[in-house]
Order: structure tokens, then C-alpha cells, then sequence
């Protein structure tokens, strides 16, 4: 089976979104799951998982009522603010919420944070065990600045499952990013994070790229944290920017092409229904 384990939805015309800036003008538009149905059902997805885009509660409440409705959406990675004392009950609220079952998932936009150590504050750390205590996992939104912070919260918190988001976005369109290669060597052999193969296509020369200058940076990824800690998510609609659904998920097997059969398999779904505890029958397609 195949999951798609990072996408978004967004509607410029009802919320504010201040990262859609000009230079993103081409997505600025409504995005949501009639547009997506088409492209994964031409593409084999069994199930997908929504990614928050905004810190707003009634976005993750959207969110989980758009999945109780849509098939092949099986998880919801949300947003609530971590530094609230009353994460637990906040947490609780969204799975007593309609589709809260899709509950899956945590993210906040730390890689937009002033403070490159924001994950290290004593709310922001105790915001995170609740998300751990209720078995979700955490989704780390980082770059490379962020990383040394992102190590020491996985180290501290060994009972929370953390995924790192587009892996850690490293500075593709540079050629290498040394800074970035000796951080993500720091997470070597902890055993509870999984690193997302997305969001690199517009990490690189969103005109000119091509899989070769992905490949380094999937490698590394792959020396350090091993096949089984992989999981392959689109980030579409952003990778519009650069290429469409089928060229991302081409792209994305053919980083994997040296792997086992069986580790293919485990990068392109069965680490995503492990990682994010996703409902998943494999004998009923997605519609």
C-alpha cells in the first residue's frame, strides 16, 4: 500500500496564511480535498495524511471534520499550542471533536519561531510529553538552525515519536549543505524518530531541478537513520511549485530505487501506519 503521509489544504479567502507570500502567488488559491481526490486516485494512494498550515485550533477542528468525511484521508496531524498548561484537555477536546479518531499528529511551525532554541523552553517541552502521553506523535518543522534544539527534545523526551518534516529541509539548491550534514548526524541510532521524505523539490531549483540533486540529501538521511526510518509524504499543494503529484511520487521511488523491495514498501506506507498508528485496511482502496 501507498500513503501519503504530508499534505495540506488551505482557503486564502477565509483565513490568513502569512506564509503564502508573493513568491508563492502560483498556490495562492483554494486547495482542498475534491482537488486532491483525482490525483490520488490516479496515482494508487491508499491513504493520506493532512498536515495543519496555520497555528489555529479551528483549523485542526476543520480539519478533522474534512477527514471524517473523506475516505482516504486516515490521519490528521494538527495544531494546538503548546505552551498552554492545558494541553492534555485540549487534546481531548479535538478527539471528542467530530473525525477526532483522525487525530494523529501535532505540528507547530517551529522553523518560524525568532528563538532558534523555542523547542527547548520548559512549556513548549511540557506541551509535547502531553502529545506523547496521548500517543500521538510529534511532527518537527525545522531547518537546519533549529536541528541542535530538535536533538536535544527527542533525547529528553524518549517516550514521544517524533518525525521530522521534509528532512529538515537542507539547503538543496546549494549543491550540499555541510551545516546541515553534521546536525542531522547527531540523531544517529535514536530510536524514536523517523525522518519525511517531502518537501524537497522546492528545496531545490523549483525550474531546473532534477532527482540527482535530491539523492545526496535522501542519502544521508538514509546512512544516518537507516531505510525503516523513512516515510514518503507529497506536500502538496506547496509542491506545485515545482513539480505535479506524480512527478514527486516518481521522484520520490527512485531516491529509494537502491532499497530492498520490502524496504521500498516500508518508506512509501507501512513506516507511515506504524509511525502515525493510522485505521488502514489495504483491501479497500481509497475513494
Amino acid at each position: 500500500m501507498i500513503v501519503d503521509a504530508h499534505h495540506h489544504f488551505w482557503d486564502p479567502a477565509t483565513a490568513d496564511y502569512p506564509w503564502l507570500t508573493d513568491e508563492l502567488a502560483a498556490i495562492r488559491r483554494r486547495f482542498g480535498p475534491d482537488d486532491l481526490a483525482p490525483l490520488v486516485a490516479a496515482s494508487g494512494i491508499d491513504a493520506t495524511v493532512l498536515v495543519q498550515t496555520r497555528s489555529s485550533l479551528a483549523e485542526t477542528e476543520e480539519f478533522l471534520a474534512i477527514a471524517a468525511e473523506t475516505p482516504f484521508i486516515r490521519g490528521v496531524v494538527g495544531w494546538i499550542d503548546l505552551t498552554d498548561p492545558a494541553a492534555d484537555e485540549t487534546i481531548a477536546h479535538l478527539r471528542a471533536s467530530p473525525g477526532g479518531d483522525r487525530l494523529v499528529g501535532i505540528r507547530h511551525q517551529v522553523h518560524d519561531e525568532d528563538d532558534p532554541d523555542w523547542l527547548g523552553g520548559d512549556d513548549v517541552r511540557r506541551g509535547i510529553a502531553a502529545v506523547g502521553r496521548a500517543g500521538l506523535a510529534y511532527d518537527l518543522l525545522v531547518r537546519t538552525r533549529e536541528l541542535p534544539a530538535a536533538r536535544a527534545l527527542v533525547g529528553a523526551l524518549p517516550d514521544v515519536r517524533f518525525v521530522v518534516d521534509h528532512l529538515a529541509k537542507p539547503a538543496i539548491r546549494n549543491g550540499s549543505d555541510p551545516a546541515w550534514t553534521e546536525a542531522v548526524g547527531s540523531f544517529r541510532g535514536l530510536p524514536n524518530v523517523w525522518w519525511k521524505v517531502s518537501g524537497l523539490v522546492t528545496e531545490a531549483d523549483w525550474h531546473a531541478w532534477r532527482p540527482a540533486d535530491l539523492q545526496p540529501f535522501a542519502d544521508r538521511v538514509l546512512e544516518v537513520a537507516g531505510p525503516d526510518r523513512l516515510l514518503f509524504g507529497s506536500d502538496w499543494p506547496v509542491c506545485l511549485l515545482a513539480a505535479p503529484y506524480d512527478v514527486v511520487l516518481a521522484t520520490a521511488r527512485s531516491l529509494i530505487a537502491n532499497l530492498s523491495p520490502g524496504e521500498q514498501a516500508a518508506v512509501l506506507g507501512a513506516t507511515a501506519v506504524a509511525v502515525y498508528r493510522l485505521e488502514v485496511d489495504p483491501s479497500r482502496p481509497a475513494q
